[in-house]
């Protein structure tokens, strides 16, 4: 079976699995981060559906097409895809699809893509920002959707995506605010903290030594990170949320060689190997920096604990 053809058939798939039965609106994308503005075009589709009597279904992408169409272009995603799907389905949708982004796929055209959902979810509606394009070369504007919709038998509805600032909502907008440590620019845009979720795994343990033990995080190293920094943070773990302050950067005092999440949790004692937490990055206290030795380090934990502690009170 051709590359091409066999590719079509696992998308059929895809959607054919993840659909519910009967007809459906729906709205496709990336929407990585699940941000506030996605969340508008989530709720629009579901005022959308239900005015028309039908189902209502997200299709998200994964790889973010860029990764396909250029290689040399480094992307980090704000979640784990299992994260996207998770938030994707706490919006009310019936149905959640993930569609694997290949190079075949970047080659199917709008018009077949289009048959494609119809004949596999029951489409008759599509809710998508003015700026999205589906298809090969990107032909599937919501203008060229909404003509292929005339004679294929579904709607078209562009929506505005919501403004902050003037400037549309964005994922780019989001990595930029971690970029700079703006944690509460990012929780606004997002509408929630920023979180890193991963499995607790060993580390060297020299926290441990030094009577701050933390936690590590494994995290995939396509994740965005905010910049290095110590933060005020929350965790959660087990069902219990926990006040708490995470180190993100190099351990530059210790001749570290590779990025790492390290979080000390305030007043708790215990082996957390191998659950998993969630780490809210709530506000950056300072940059990280290069200590001349253990004593002079040790005193400036305390005082980030201290700092902590007053900025949850």
């Amino acid at each position: 079976m051709r590359g091409p053809v066999r590719h079509v058939l696992l998308i059929r798939e895809e959607l054919r699995r993840a659909s519910t039965p009967g007809a459906h609106a729906l709205t496709l994308g990336v929407f990585d981060g699940v941000h506030r503005g996605h969340r508008m075009l989530f709720e629009r589709l579901r005022a959308e559906a239900a005015a028309r009597q039908l189902g209502a279904g997200i299709v998200t992408f994964h790889p973010h097409p860029i990764t396909v169409l250029r290689p040399d272009i480094e992307i980090s995603y704000l979640t784990s895809l299992e994260t996207r799907v998770e938030q994707l389905r706490t919006t009310g949708v019936d149905f959640v699809a993930v569609v694997q982004f290949t190079s075949e796929l970047a080659q199917v055209s709008a018009e077949d893509f289009a048959r494609i959902l119809i004949e596999e979810t029951g489409l008759k509606l599509i809710v998508t920002g003015r700026d999205f394009a589906l298809g090969r070369n990107r032909e599937g504007t919501p203008e060229r959707l909404g003509e292929l919709g005339l004679d294929l038998g579904f709607e078209v509805q562009p929506i505005e995506l919501l403004p902050e600032d003037g400037a549309p909502v964005s994922s780019t907008r989001v990595r930029e605010a971690l970029a700079g440590g703006a944690m509460a620019d990012a929780a606004e845009l997002l509408g929630r903290p920023f979180a890193l979720r991963g499995p607790i795994v060993r580390g060297d343990e020299r926290g441990r030594t030094i009577g701050f033990p933390t936690i590590n995080l494994g995290l995939s190293p396509d994740l965005a990170l905010p910049a290095d920094g110590v933060y005020v943070s929350r965790t959660e773990v087990d069902g219990r949320r926990l006040e708490s302050c995470t180190n993100i950067g190099m351990r530059p005092t210790f001749a570290g060689v590779r990025r790492s999440v390290e979080t000390h949790l305030l007043d708790f004692e215990g082996d957390l190997y191998d659950r998993i937490a969630s780490v809210e990055l709530l506000h950056r206290l300072r940059p990280e920096q290069k200590f001349d030795g253990p004593e002079a380090l040790i005193t400036q934990i305390r005082r980030d604990v201290e700092e902590t502690r007053a900025w949850f009170a």
